[in-house]
């Protein structure tokens, strides 16, 4: 079988060391400089962090791969798609705003920032894979258009994904709106009538007529939804939500996604394992991690990066208090947030090509 090479290091450096030094020095002993940058567009695929949320990766990740890719003479611009939920980064004017608050502009990163699927994430490129759950993957176009895409991902849990890696990141992260939509919901919404006023803005926003207000409620005609999530971010009272499905088949759909964000281009991923929260960075609140912090690993295989970041987190004693301290099955992310396994999105990558499980870890 096949091995891929992933690289690791941990968080201890001398008294007289810059981490950031480490940090450029552990990214060029795993390859990243063997990519050809030269005039080249290279999406620096990272999670901005929604508002409230203090365990979203620092911006110093980002400025020192950009920094790397215009040494070798490539055009290196951060990015990130728009929420299919309703938050402070569901369009790029808030979800912009939001990035500025966290840290995240041109002057922190060295690099423009740019959302990856427009004012309204509706800008997406359909990518066909043919795949078992996804026909044409619905990619947000900056991210679509880029040569070469470097991911950097906050490792940690996910509700629903069971974890947050780099397949999510690709996944879930490059996706446009009815991307997501797709992945998560099989391309339906849904109103709550409590939440609803009937200002109709919804009903503007809808190309296929699908919704309908009566008695100054909005309702959803599923049979003429086209999935595309834009009435989501329309309504400025949070009453429209998407409608989720089986969890495993969304972990496929997902491995499926990220297989089409990096489709015939070349790619390099970094996971770093600190702060692992129990939910995603999504949330606007975070929770105790659950296991002390314990490195940063690298990878051109998403799939080994992702299955090596878990079982270097499974090895880790669960903190006192945290959500993982509890009664459940051995595997930490499980246990966490039960009813999940991360184990479908990485099973159902390989079985599609993404890459492979089996790994070498190399320690630096």
């Amino acid at each position: 079988m096949t091995c891929s090479k992933v690289y690791f290091t941990d968080f201890h450096h001398g008294v007289e060391d810059n981490f950031i030094e480490k940090f450029e020095r552990f990214l060029r002993k795993a390859g990243i400089e063997e990519l050809d940058y030269d005039r080249k567009f290279i999406a620096i695929k990272i999670h901005f962090g929604e508002y409230g949320n203090m365990v979203y990766l620092r911006p110093g990740y980002t400025r020192t791969v950009a920094s790397i890719v215009k040494e070798h003479g490539g055009m290196p611009f951060a990015v990130d798609c728009n929420t299919l939920y309703a938050g402070r980064r569901k369009n790029a004017l808030e979800h912009l705003d939001t990035a500025a608050i966290n840290g995240f502009n041109s002057l922190s990163l060295g690099c423009n920032v740019i959302i990856g699927d427009g004012l309204k994430g509706d800008d997406d490129v359909e990518i066909p894979i043919d795949g078992e759950f996804v026909k044409n993957a619905k990619i947000g176009r900056a991210i679509a258009d880029a040569d070469i895409i470097i991911t950097i991902n906050h490792f940690k849990c996910h509700e629903m994904a069971g974890i947050g890696g780099a397949l999510k990141n690709l996944a879930m992260g490059c996706a446009s709106r009815r991307g997501k939509m797709e992945q998560h919901a099989n391309g339906k919404v849904q109103v709550e009538q409590d939440k609803c006023i009937g200002c109709k803005k919804c009903t503007k926003m809808c190309a296929a007529e699908a919704i309908s207000v009566e008695d100054k409620k909005a309702s959803v005609d599923e049979s003429k939804c086209i999935g595309c999530g834009l009435c989501i971010a329309s309504c400025h009272y949070d009453a429209i939500d998407a409608v989720y499905g089986s969890l495993d088949e969304m972990c496929k759909k997902m491995a499926e996604y990220a297989k089409a964000s990096i489709l015939g281009k070349p790619s390099f991923h970094i996971n770093i394992i600190a702060d692992v929260s129990s939910s995603c960075d999504c949330r606007p609140n975070c929770q105790q991690p659950i296991v002390p912090n314990v490195g940063i690993l690298a990878s051109f295989d998403p799939v080994a990066l992702d299955v090596a970041s878990s079982d270097l987190v499974n090895e880790q004693i669960v903190i006192p208090g945290s959500k993982a301290d509890k009664e459940g099955p051995d595997d930490i992310f499980t246990r966490t947030n039960p009813g999940t396994n991360w184990k479908v999105a990485t099973e159902h990558a390989e079985k599609i090509g993404m890459g492979v499980s089996k790994y070498e870890l190399i320690r630096i």
